[in-house]
């Protein structure tokens, strides 16, 4: 077990795995996987198509349950999913609204919905609908819409893999920026390498399925991190590698 640490002392972990397995009945997707998140963290896991990472997901947030070991998580989670989970018929500010606490006082409503369409930067956006906003922008609203709702942990499960290239770089900062303002325990799968190098704190190397940890590689302090940045491009390569990819 790899234990987190932060300015020396142990972090208080939010999420924790521990010998855990998970079967579709005899086929084995994951095995003997052990890993710790702590709070504020963001990991991103990464692996190969088919090996487990949307289960992984899954079992963080408590929609399934292990068949080997034991999954503990403290607080509430919520996932982002890639194709997004906007309500069609809502606007951008009834989309962000559905997602806050129900207990929220009325008088307390408006002021979060503005403040989240300030942070994603969407006020101007404020009355349109899902068909009239580009990938991107989708994203963001289910990024505030998420955020909004206060849980402790964010699941994003490829949330950008459906967009192009330049509005992903985008919507990476975005991330960033938004996390910074409003600190949240994050748990990123994707299958894209530069992706996690970028945004990970620390980037948690899967194995083709079933799927356990293969290498845990420390990301530098800032974020998003540019390709060239220190510590990136070895990253990049030692993932390749681990991966069989070079």
């Amino acid at each position: 077990m790899n234990e987190v640490k932060s300015n020396g002392k142990p972090a208080r972990p939010m999420l924790s795995l521990k010998g855990v397995g998970f079967d579709y009945g005899s086929l084995v997707v994951i095995d003997r996987l052990d890993l710790e998140v702590a709070s504020g963290e963001l990991v991103v896991c990464v692996g190969p198509s088919g090996c487990g990472k949307s289960t992984l997901l899954s079992l963080l947030g408590g929609h399934v349950k292990p068949t080997r070991g034991t999954v503990e998580r403290k607080g509430q989670s919520r996932t982002i999913y890639q194709d997004g989970g906007l309500f069609p018929w809502l606007t951008v500010r009834e989309n962000i609204s559905r997602g806050l606490p129900r207990n929220t006082p009325a008088a307390k409503r408006d002021e979060k919905i503005k403040e989240w369409l300030e942070i994603t930067r969407l006020a101007d956006f404020a009355g349109h609908y899902a068909h009239e906003l580009s990938g991107g922008m989708r994203q963001r609203v289910e990024l505030a819409r998420a955020l909004a709702a206060e849980t402790d942990v964010l699941l994003m499960d490829e949330p950008f893999s459906a967009l192009d290239y330049q509005t992903r770089n985008r919507m990476r900062k975005e991330l960033a920026a938004t996390l910074a303002e409003r600190p949240r325990t994050v748990v990123f799968v994707t299958h894209d390498i530069e992706e996690a190098v970028q945004l990970g704190d620390r980037v948690v190397v899967l194995g083709a399925r079933p799927a356990n940890v293969r290498r845990i590689l420390p990301m530098p302090a800032a974020r998003p991190r540019l390709p060239a940045s220190p510590g990136v491009p070895e990253a990049e390569q030692a993932i390749m590698e681990e991966l069989g990819m070079s």
